[in-house]
């Protein structure tokens, strides 16, 4: 008879994404894993597999959320608007250290770049799905295609930048800057 989990997978799920999210692949060994889940050495094999697996959900998982942001705002506000606070909760109104974590797409990006092209590959296709919800964005406020494409790209390289930049801990009115600046520019161009 099969034991009944005693823990509450999701919420253990989500105890890994942050320390993912923090650490990073190869720095999160299984015993810190175990830590943040509140979980056994054998509930965690038993439920998860393995930290790559564990690894690839919480990175799925991560996707699917930013995704889902873009998305919100894109229904909810005008489109500039909704780009706009896309950064605005991510940079500017995140919460405590998060802002300093930068993006867990980026971060595997780089962090695995020559190292596991495989999920190097996947956080990288999560990230063109994040393009893409931008470009769309920009399409919705009436921009030309090839010059929507265009500005997705700058603000696809804004994103990845303030992550980065967020990781080396910029101070966050020079962060700030940077989106107002980029936002204004892009709706004078588009004026």
């Amino acid at each position: 008879m099969a034991r009944t989990i005693e823990f509450n997978p999701a919420s253990a799920r989500d105890n890994a994404l942050v320390l993912f999210w923090r650490k990073g692949y190869q720095a999160t060994s299984l015993a810190d894993l175990l830590e943040a889940m509140a979980i056994s050495r054998s509930s965690f094999y038993a439920t998860f597999v393995d930290k790559r697996s564990l690894f690839l959900a919480c990175l799925d998982l991560f996707a699917q959320r930013t995704i889902g942001m873009l998305a919100q705002a894109r229904a909810e506000l005008p489109p500039l608007e909704a780009l706009q606070t896309f950064y605005a909760r991510n940079f500017v109104g995140a919460r405590g250290n998060r802002s300093r974590w930068g993006c867990m797409l980026v971060n595997t990006a780089l962090e695995m770049a020559d190292v596991d092209d495989e999920l190097s590959a996947r956080a990288s296709a999560y990230l063109d799905a994040v393009k893409a919800e931008f470009e769309g964005c920009l399409l919705d406020a009436r921009c030309a295609s090839a010059h929507a494409a265009e500005l997705a790209d700058l603000l696809m390289l804004l994103n990845e930048g303030v992550r980065v930049s967020s990781r080396r801990n910029l101070a966050p009115d020079q962060i700030t800057a940077a989106i107002e600046t980029t936002f204004r520019l892009i709706r004078s161009d588009l004026a």
